[in-house]
């Protein structure tokens, strides 16, 4: 079982909030996603890609019930897989709408997805929209930013997350979905133990707020909502200008209650 919530705050700056965020504890779902693109287009985008993504996850609870429209990967479970195919439908439905529309034109959207199977977790991800999992009280990421810094500078050069996050190309993106017809997605798989927090965020947040500062917000006293709220509020008091989007998620076990 799952306990989760969900905040997204439009910011001090911008008239409209592109951020989306799904938080379904039957499902066992949660995804954020962050749009792009002018006429509101960014909004649609992250709407979109959510619905989809959520779609698929839906149809497909039942094995043998729906098809693989975009293949298998065999070094994936079968809920990993799932999540690989809702990342890829949401990417070919976002694309098809900017191109069947002269103002969504260049629309897109970053996606990150937790998809809980018991205390299997299937993480997906396009962008920089960020996941990490508190465990044993330390706070980690399990995504890598889809930027310009982050992938070249990942190789090894010297400065590690330090160069990175000083880059002055580090809010580059240079994979999202809808833009291309194929674009990369990252399916990584773990386990979970029970009391273990996921964080799923946007830029908005974990730009402005340290991975130091996000750890300690996670760990403080309070319900999901009082913190998931603090971290939102933590990256507006820091200067955050960004539509700014928090989804927490706790792994109760599966025979909790």
């Amino acid at each position: 079982m799952v306990a989760s919530f969900g905040v997204s705050d439009p910011g001090p700056v911008r008239p409209i909030n592109e951020d989306a965020f799904l938080a379904d504890d039957d499902l066992a779902l949660f995804v954020v996603a962050d749009g792009m693109g002018g006429h509101a287009a960014g909004e649609v985008a992250s709407r979109l890609a959510i619905d989809s993504v959520e779609n698929f996850i839906r149809r497909s609870q039942q094995a043998g019930d729906f098809s693989w429209p975009c293949g298998i990967d065999p070094a994936l479970t079968f809920a990993g897989n799932r999540l690989r195919t809702a990342i890829h439908l949401a990417n070919r439905r976002v694309f098809r709408v900017a191109e069947g529309h002269d103002d969504y034109t260049g629309m897109g959207t970053t996606v990150v997805c937790a998809l809980l199977t018991g205390s299997h977790l299937s993480i997906g991800h396009v962008g920089d929209s960020r996941l990490y999992v508190l465990s044993d009280g330390v706070l980690q990421p399990q995504t890598r930013d889809d930027t310009w810094a982050a992938t070249v500078l990942a190789g090894g050069h010297a400065g590690g997350a330090d160069a990175i996050n000083s880059h002055p190309m580090r809010h580059v993106l240079t994979n999202v979905l809808g833009v291309r017809e194929q674009p990369e997605i990252h399916i990584s798989e773990r386990m979970v133990s029970p009391g273990e927090t996921l964080l799923l965020c946007s830029d908005g947040v974990h730009n402005v707020v340290d991975d130091e500062t996000l750890n300690a917000l996670i760990l403080q006293d309070g319900d999901l909502k009082e913190i998931a709220e603090s971290v939102v509020a933590t990256a507006l008091e820091r200067g955050g200008r960004d539509n700014a989007t928090a989804v927490l998620v706790r792994y109760l076990g599966e025979d909790h209650g």
